[in-house]
C-alpha cells in the first residue's frame, strides 16, 4: 500500500497564517529537555515578537524551563489557540523548533530587547528589571503548520520571518 504525504507544498497563503499565529501570540507552550531526567518538559510562558519577528520571552532564571535551557538551548514553541466552536484540533497552530538565546542585562542588546518587549507587554514591568529575569530570544531552526484538517506545512526560519 502506497503511504500519501500529508505535507502540502508552503505557498504564500501558509506564511502568511504562521506569521499571523506567532504575531498574534501572547503566550506559548514552551518544551524543553528536562537535564535531571532527560525527559521532554512543558510550561506555558508569556511570548512576544522581536522587532525581527523572531520569538522573545521574558523568563525567570528560577523557573525549571530557564534551568533546562542552560543546560541544552534546544527548545519548542506551539502558539495557535482552539476557537470557541468546532473541534479544537480543525483550529491553526505552528509549531518552532528554536534554540533560545539567554539576554541578560548586562548585554548590549537588553535595553532594546526590554523597551519593545515592555512595549508589547507593559504588565512584565512589574519584574523585569528583577535580577533573576532575562530575555530569551528564540532563533528558529524549522516550523510546522497545521492550519487545519488536512493542512500541514513545513517551514523554514526564512518562510516565518519574511
Amino acid at each position: 500500500m502506497a503511504e500519501t504525504n500529508p505535507i502540502r507544498q508552503t505557498d504564500d497563503a501558509a506564511r502568511a497564517l504562521a506569521q499571523a499565529l506567532l504575531q498574534q501570540a501572547r503566550f506559548a507552550a514552551l518544551a524543553v529537555i528536562d537535564p535531571g531526567s532527560g525527559a521532554p518538559m512543558l510550561s506555558r510562558i508569556a511570548l512576544a515578537t522581536a522587532a525581527d519577528g523572531r520569538p522573545l520571552s521574558l523568563l525567570s532564571d528560577l523557573a525549571a524551563h530557564s534551568v533546562a535551557l542552560k543546560s541544552n538551548p534546544a527548545a519548542s514553541l506551539l502558539v495557535g489557540e482552539p476557537g470557541d466552536k468546532g473541534d479544537p484540533l480543525t483550529h491553526p497552530r505552528l509549531t518552532l523548533q528554536c534554540r533560545v538565546r539567554m539576554v541578560r542585562q548586562d548585554h548590549a542588546d537588553h535595553a532594546r530587547l526590554s523597551a519593545h518587549y515592555l512595549a508589547l507587554r507593559p504588565k512584565a514591568q512589574l519584574y523585569a528589571g528583577f535580577s533573576d529575569f532575562f530575555f530569551a530570544l528564540f532563533d528558529i531552526d524549522s516550523a510546522f503548520l497545521n492550519a487545519g484538517f488536512g493542512k500541514a506545512y513545513r517551514l523554514t526560519a526564512a518562510d516565518i520571518l519574511s
